[in-house]
C-alpha cells in the first residue's frame, strides 16, 4: 500500500509539473505545497508500516518466549485440572480414627443416596438417604468451622 501511495504521489508530481503552472502564482504555490505534503505523508506512512512490521515480529517473538517460560514454570496446563481445583469441599472427622475425610459439595447435591466411609478405617462417616437438606449442609459446615477454630486456639 505504501509503495502504491508513493507511486500515486509521484504521478501527481508529474501531472503538476506537466501543467506548467507558474510557481510564482497563488495556484502554482498551492499545488506545489499540496504535492510536497503528500510526498512527505507517503514517506511517513512507509516508515510507520516498516516500524509496525518490525514491532509485530518482535511481539510475536516475545509471545513465543513467554509461552516457553510458562511451559517451564507451569508445565503442561490442563483446564480440567483448574476446574477440579474450583470444586468446593469440606472435611469431616472420622469418629473412629479421627482421620479428616474430604467431601465434595457436589456429591451432596446428587439425587441418589450416598454413603461416605473413612479411607483409613472404613468407618461410615456420613450417610445421605436422599432426605438431605441444604440446611443440614449449612449446619455441618458451621460445626466444621467451629471445630477448626477450637483446634487453632
Amino acid at each position: 500500500m505504501a509503495e502504491d501511495l508513493k507511486a500515486r504521489v509521484s504521478y501527481l508530481k508529474g501531472l503538476a509539473e506537466g501543467l506548467a503552472l507558474d510557481e510564482e502564482s497563488k495556484e502554482g504555490k498551492l499545488l506545489r505545497q499540496i504535492v510536497d505534503v503528500l510526498d512527505e505523508m507517503a514517506y511517513e506512512i512507509e516508515q510507520l508500516k516498516t516500524e509496525y512490521e518490525e514491532l509485530l515480529e518482535y511481539a510475536e517473538a516475545i509471545d513465543e518466549d513467554l509461552a516457553e517460560i510458562e511451559d517451564d514454570v507451569y508445565g503442561d496446563y490442563d483446564e480440567d485440572e483448574e476446574e477440579d481445583d474450583d470444586d468446593e469441599t469440606f472435611t469431616v472427622e472420622c469418629p473412629n480414627c479421627r482421620e479428616m475425610v474430604e467431601i465434595s459439595d457436589d456429591l451432596l447435591h446428587t439425587d441418589s443416596a450416598i454413603k461416605i466411609t473413612c479411607p483409613r478405617c472404613s468407618e461410615i462417616v456420613m450417610i445421605d438417604d436422599e432426605d438431605w437438606e441444604d440446611e443440614d449442609l449449612d449446619e455441618l459446615l458451621d460445626a466444621e468451622d467451629g471445630a477448626e477454630e477450637k483446634e487453632n486456639d
